[in-house]
Order: C-alpha cells, then sequence, then structure tokens
C-alpha cells in the first residue's frame, strides 16, 4: 500500500522528458478552436500525402493477409532493400543482419542506449537538438553531456571545442545529427573527420541520426558511417517518415554492426514483438517503386524553403540561413525581441501566436540552454504549411514587427 501523499511512480519517471514541440501544437489547436486563424510553423508533421503507390503496396499486403507476427527483425524483403539501399548511398557493404526494422524512428535512440549505456556511463549528445536525447539518455541512468553550435559563413557548425572539453574517462557515446533538428545545418567533411578521429581515439561508439538523410535540395549528404573505421562502431537511423511523407505510418529502422543490431532486434521482441506487418510492406514499395511521389515531396518541400527564409529575412530584427537539408529553419530573433521589448522566448512566442496567428517553437523546446547564449533563436517547420498560407502568416508577422 502507498503511504498517503507518496507518489506510486517509479522514481525514473521524474528523469523523462518530452518533445515539447508538441505542447505549443496544442496551444496552438486550442487558440485556433476559438475561431483564429493558425500559420502552423510549429510542429515537423507534414500535409503532403503519401505517395498512391507506398498506399496501395499496403493496401494489398492488408489483403494478402500480412496483418499477422513477423519476423521480430523485421521481414526480409524490407531487410534486404534497406541494406542494398542505405548501403549504396553510404558506400557501406550492408546485408540483412545489419538492420534491424523499428516503429519509427524514434525506437532506434532507446533502443541504441539500451544496448550500449550503463548506469553512470557518458553522453554526448546535441542541444539545441530532438529533446528524446536527453530525455531517453537520463530516463536510463545515463549522464546526458550536451554539446552546441557556432555560427558560421552559411550555417551552423558543431562547436569542437566543447565536444572535446566535455569527454572523459566514463564518455561511451556520441549522437550525431547530420542534417540536423532544429537547425536544418549540416557537418562538412572536415567537421566528420573530427568527429571520427574523436570517436576512435576515445573508443566512442556513435547513433548517426539521418532521419534527413533525403530531404535536401542540392549537394549530396554524408554519414559518419563511411568513414574509416566508423562503420564498426556507428549505429545508423533511418527512417521513412520524412522522404515518403510516412510520420503517421511510424516505419523506420537501426543499421549497423550485426552484434549490435542482434541485441536490438532482441529489445523488439520485448518490446512490440514486431512492427507492423503491412506497413514494411508499404516500406519495400516506397524503397524500390516509382519515386516520382517522393521527387513531388521535395519539390514541394524546396518551394516552401524558399519562400519561407526570404519571407523570414525581411522581417526587422530576424536572420535566417538557407539550408540545403530539412524543412526547419532556424533564424536568429535577437533584434526582433529587442525590437518588441521581449525578454524571454515565451513572450515573443505567445505574443506572435494572439497577434499575428504565426506559431513556432522557440531554442528552449529543444534542450536546455547552454551557458553563454546571448543570442535568441526560433524553430520554423514548413512541412505542414502551403505556400499561400506560408505568405499570408509571414506577411503578418513582418507588419507587427514593423
Amino acid at each position: 500500500m502507498t503511504t498517503p501523499g507518496t507518489s506510486p511512480l517509479a522514481e525514473r519517471m521524474d528523469r523523462l522528458g518530452t518533445e515539447t514541440a508538441f505542447a505549443v501544437s496544442a496551444e496552438a489547436a486550442a487558440w485556433k478552436a476559438l475561431g483564429h486563424t493558425v500559420y502552423p510553423f510549429h510542429l515537423g508533421d507534414m500535409d503532403l500525402p503519401t505517395p498512391e503507390n507506398v498506399v496501395q503496396a499496403a493496401f494489398k499486403a492488408i489483403r494478402d493477409g500480412k496483418t499477422g507476427y513477423c519476423p521480430n527483425a523485421g521481414i526480409p524483403q524490407l531487410r534486404e532493400t534497406l541494406a542494398d539501399d542505405v548501403g549504396a548511398a553510404r558506400a557501406i557493404p550492408y546485408g540483412p543482419d545489419n538492420v534491424a526494422v523499428q516503429p519509427g524512428g524514434k525506437p532506434v535512440i532507446e533502443k541504441f542506449l539500451l544496448a550500449l549505456m550503463d548506469p553512470g556511463d557518458e553522453v554526448l549528445y546535441p542541444d539545441p537538438g530532438l529533446p528524446i536525447y536527453e530525455s531517453q539518455i537520463e530516463f536510463l541512468g545515463g549522464v546526458a553531456r550536451p554539446y552546441g553550435f557556432v555560427d558560421g559563413e552559411r550555417g551552423f557548425l558543431l562547436d569542437l571545442d566543447a565536444i572535446r572539453a566535455a569527454i572523459t574517462p566514463r564518455t561511451k557515446l556520441l549522437i550525431h545529427n547530420n542534417l540536423q533538428n532544429p537547425t536544418g545545418s549540416e557537418s562538412p567533411d572536415e567537421e566528420i573527420e573530427a568527429l571520427a578521429s574523436l570517436a576512435l581515439e576515445h573508443d566512442l561508439f556513435v547513433l548517426s541520426d539521418e532521419a534527413y538523410w533525403d530531404v535536401r535540395y542540392s549537394g549530396w549528404s554524408r554519414s559518419i558511417a563511411s568513414w574509416p573505421g566508423m562503420r564498426e562502431r556507428t549505429v545508423i537511423l533511418y527512417t521513412f517518415r520524412k522522404k515518403y511523407a510516412m510520420t503517421g505510418w511510424r516505419l523506420g529502422a537501426a543499421i549497423g554492426p550485426e552484434d549490435v543490431i542482434a541485441r536490438i532486434a532482441t529489445l523488439n521482441v520485448n518490446q512490440e514483438s514486431c512492427t507492423t506487418h503491412f506497413v514494411q510492406w508499404a516500406g519495400v514499395e516506397a524503397l524500390t517503386g516509382d519515386q516520382t511521389g517522393a521527387e513531388e515531396i521535395i519539390r514541394v518541400l524546396r518551394e516552401r524553403r524558399d519562400v519561407t527564409v526570404d519571407l523570414l529575412n525581411e522581417i526587422p530584427g530576424v536572420t535566417c540561413y538557407r539550408p540545403e537539408a530539412t524543412f526547419y529553419l532556424y533564424p536568429e530573433v535577437t533584434g526582433l525581441m529587442e525590437r518588441k521589448g521581449f525578454s524571454t522566448y515565451d513572450e515573443l512566442r505567445r505574443a506572435a501566436l494572439e497577434q499575428t496567428g504565426v506559431s513556432f517553437c522557440t531554442r528552449q523546446h529543444f534542450g536546455r540552454a547552454l551557458p553563454g547564449e546571448e543570442r535568441y533563436y526560433v524553430r520554423f517547420a514548413y512541412s505542414g504549411i502551403p505556400v499561400e498560407a506560408i505568405q499570408e502568416g509571414l506577411g503578418r508577422l513582418k507588419e507587427w514587427a514593423q
């Protein structure tokens, strides 16, 4: 029996965080329910349809009876297809035993940590970054060690000095999110080489979060797993949700060394038995079928990016890079905060929502502020808002700023 006034919850629940962008989404929905127009730049969901051939493949799989249990690591056809596709794009020889299919991308984070991190181990992770990194590290008993970014000429760069300074004898893992949420930044070759050298020097295992690998508008993506010596110490987080507008399908994969992937597959058995059978067949079609739908998604996102960047840079007190990947922008709003007389992110965000209808996330939704942070940034996601609404909403924001 629980003593009156005490909680029956496990102590570790106090260490579990959340993805606070969803809280912003709830506020925006409540404001809209009152009859106001909302311009949704806050959540990285998509208003674009999953390609029709992928949808039809799922229907066919259901009709064909693919509705029961399947292998815990994923159906062989999808594992083989992922090994070929991911391996070819990164010049890495992968086979089916290097792949464990997952119900989305986030499970890869938890299972990577469960497989490789003991309580008390230190894990380096990007901040600002996906809040789930920090949440899962601390929930599972690890020590979360954040590293930040610095402004470069064309975008944000990793603070390599901070990463080096954070490494201790207890540091075991490094999380690298190339094509990054929320900044939209990507690591140049010299940056990845520096990270790989640190991993090899200090015997660190790496989670390479490559959720946005295929959401790019020019150039090509790079994986730390491709660097010499890194294939054996890197797990790639792969997801279908971005390239194929499959956010709600919950389909992803962990791809890496066979021994680690085997342990992750064992975690699959314990946590969800297997990823939904017929959804995996949709994944096979997504990778091997007609790519017209995926190409159209990128075309639309590129158009939205260009319109959003141009309009943000017209707003007094706002400056924004034009990233070549992801569907996130991370403009600096220090000048806007000063113009409007705001001293906190919440003042800015709520005033913008209530006076213009524009809803966005801020730096504080992507991790704890690091020492020395003096500039203010917000995140705009353009994956769920059409061009006409972008133009209207940012037009209102500009008028408000002036």
